[in-house]
């Protein structure tokens, strides 16, 4: 089963097949010329994949800098992305590059890692094994021998359509050093135009990671800022990541869905709900852990969504700077982005605050994805979704008090007070749990709070039971933003019209994550699945027990049942004749391996029939409207086209609760 479909995952060279959206398609012969660069380039690539050299930590950074070119005109191709004439000219350019970075490297040598000015580097993603660019600017000077440590500037690129690999390596390598720049600048791709969500988000957080690894950066100077698409990546990562930065400047971007798609109606239940993980505005009162200043133009009908949370974080008593262009449509004003710049220079130099230097935490969030400010972290929750509220404060003489709501689990870190009050009971901090573990965790019980010991502690990391936890808590999407493996199945499923509508799901999602998130996916059929890929990936199973042993496997310990004619969820049930469900659930499996073998590790997930609940006409409308639309489990009535395309329908949708059950 599905293994026509995934014959574009493997080899280097094999395009698919897509509409063209992009009108300015070079000439055969120019392609062919490609297409032939691109093959000297990428077996270039795979000479140098063999070395031994460069399969140690600074050798794969280096190969990456190289096949990243490869990648970037690999994608141009088989997508057919030439907006514009000039595109084949940077996609040759492009080859030129890689192949000379090659002959480099085939020498031993590097030229381009410490050179000043813009250079485009690479990275292999956790999530997909694909390699991903992002761009670097070099002051004068940088030396990752030396013990100097730099600021850097994390900048988000606004939404460009016409942007793919290809351009964005244009727009940057090469490009000379700023007059006056002391800062070492990352900007990163974000896997095209996502608004940072999603595998977009991740590639934010792997390209700093990149850059970490490569030079010295000073961890309490990093300022991000974007503009436009940028402004709102810089709202959702700036207010979510609040203790990362030493400021944050968002720049004419969205803050919410409904009112900048002009929504009247609410979403479904399960779909409003998940709103809450991105809606920045929801989370105005983070920015009193961080400086913000965020700019708008006079003119420009995106004011609004700085005007909003200026508003939304002083009804929380918290300040947030607000520049204004004066006669300014969609972009800044010389003066203001002056002024905008200087902020963040003040408050680079003042490098932000953390542990002890951060006396009062303010930290709220919708979603145990985003549950740490600084040395407190928000463990479990009551209700999810729901907005979970910590605030917090060291006195003087070593005490710490602290107020919640909706939470049923945090830890703080021990070093930062000797007692700790939390909704007025009082327990150690200090020395509790033996003084053995970096964080103490309190978990809320029918008497109040309290504090548990060491074994405790540990077992309560392990989460036994299988509650919602950080990077366990859903919805479907979220299982994309770790690495994945689809499993494919084998055999065939016992009606042919869930074949049929599995067939297409799987390719649907295969064609939109290679266009959209720009990697292929990774896939393995059910009997080569190892117990080491289990451990190291969410699982996306295709099929039914029929057709996938993987999932035979895994239905007993479902919250969903299937017999010869339905579909049964608690206390509904649905004709499998027309009906599909789809969903995400902790992989027991992964549990019961590490108990077996004595292993411990991150717990996964597994998703049934599902790639990503949004589609193609969601990534080409407005990076607004990429939110989950499945939650945790839906159920879809399905109506196959006279195209063999299917019209779906969500029926029932549902969030699990914090222990993983239906409400």
């Amino acid at each position: 089963m599905l293994s026509t479909l995934s014959a574009c995952t493997t080899g280097a060279l094999i395009f698919v097949a897509t509409t063209a959206c992009f009108a300015q398609r070079p000439s055969d012969q120019k392609v062919a010329e490609l297409q032939t660069g691109l093959q000297q380039l990428q077996t270039q690539v795979d000479e140098l994949s063999q070395r031994p050299e460069l399969q140690k930590r600074d050798g794969r950074a280096q190969l990456a800098d190289v096949a990243v070119f490869a990648k970037a005109v690999e994608w141009m191709l088989r997508h057919n992305e030439f907006p514009q004439k000039g595109y084949a000219d940077q996609a040759a350019r492009a080859i030129e590059i890689g192949l000379q970075r090659g002959k480099e490297l085939q020498a031993k040598a590097a030229s381009w890692e410490t050179r000043p000015g813009v250079t485009v580097r690479g990275y292999f993603s956790r999530i997909d094994g694909s390699v991903q660019p992002y761009a670097v600017t070099l002051p004068e000077g940088v030396n990752p021998l030396s013990g100097d440590r730099w600021p850097l500037h994390l900048k988000l690129h606004g939404r460009a359509d016409k942007m793919n690999e290809v351009n964005f390596i244009a727009r940057h390598e090469g490009k000379p050093l700023p007059k006056d720049q002391t800062w070492i600048q990352l900007d990163v791709y974000g896997r095209g135009n996502n608004a940072y969500r999603w595998a977009g988000e991740v590639d934010v957080f792997e390209a700093l990671a990149d850059v970490r690894r490569r030079f010295r950066i000073d961890d309490d100077r990093i300022t991000l800022h974007g503009f436009s698409m940028g402004g709102a990546g810089a709202w959702h990562l700036g207010l979510h990541y609040p203790a990362m930065w030493s400021s944050v400047g968002p720049g004419a971007g969205f803050v919410d869905f409904y009112k900048y798609q002009n929504q009247t109606e609410q979403r479904p239940p399960w779909q409003h709900e998940t709103l809450g993980i991105y809606d920045a505005i929801d989370y105005a009162m983070n920015a009193a852990n961080v400086p913000v200043c965020t700019y708008g133009g006079e003119n420009d009908a995106q004011l609004v969504a700085s005007t909003s949370m200026v508003e939304a974080a002083r009804e929380a008593d918290v300040d947030i700077k607000l520049l204004v262009g004066p006669g300014m449509g969609h972009k800044f004003h010389p003066d203001s982005f002056k002024e905008f710049m200087a902020f963040h220079k003040e408050k680079s130099a003042a490098g932000r605050r953390r542990g002890m230097g951060r006396p009062e935490i303010r930290f709220t969030t919708r979603t145990l994805k985003y549950n740490q400010c600084d040395w407190v972290t928000i463990r479990e929750v009551d209700e999810v979704y729901s907005p979970s509220t910590v605030e917090a404060k060291i006195h003087d003489d070593g005490t710490i008090t602290i107020f919640t709501k909706n939470v049923a689990a945090l830890s703080v870190d021990r070093n930062v007070g000797a007692s700790v009050v939390i909704d007025g009971d009082e327990l150690p901090c200090r020395t509790a749990a033996d003084g053995l573990l970096p964080d103490v965790f309190y978990r809320m019980s029918t008497d109040g709070w309290e504090v548990l010991g060491y074994e405790d502690s540990r077992s309560f990391s392990g989460n036994p039971d299988l509650h919602k936890r950080h990077n366990l808590q859903g919805p479907i999407d979220d299982a994309f933003m770790d690495s994945f493996l689809c499993v494919v199945g084998s055999g065939k499923a016992t009606e042919a019209a869930d074949n049929r509508w599995v067939d297409w799901t799987f390719k649907r999602f295969e064609n939109e994550f290679d266009k959209w998130m720009r990697a292929k996916l990774p896939v393995v059929a059910d009997a080569d699945l190892t117990d080491e890929q289990m451990q190291a990936s969410n699982l996306i199973l295709f099929g039914d027990a029929d057709a996938n042993s993987v999932i035979k496997k895994m239905m007993p310990h479902l919250p969903v049942k299937w017999t010869e004619d339905e579909i049964i969820i608690g206390d509904k049930s649905f004709s499998r004749a027309d009906h599909r469900v789809s969903l995400i659930y902790p992989n027991v499996l992964n549990q019961m391996h590490q108990r077996r073998t004595g292993t411990s590790g991150p717990l996964r997930y597994v998703v049934l029939n599902s790639g990503h609940t949004f589609h193609e006409k969601d990534f080409k409308a407005s990076n607004s409207w990429l939110f989950p639309r499945m939650g945790d489990i839906a159920v879809q009535k399905v109506t196959r086209n006279g195209d063999g395309s299917y019209s779906e329908e969500i029926v029932w949708g549902a969030n699990f609760d914090s222990e993983w059950k239906l409400r």
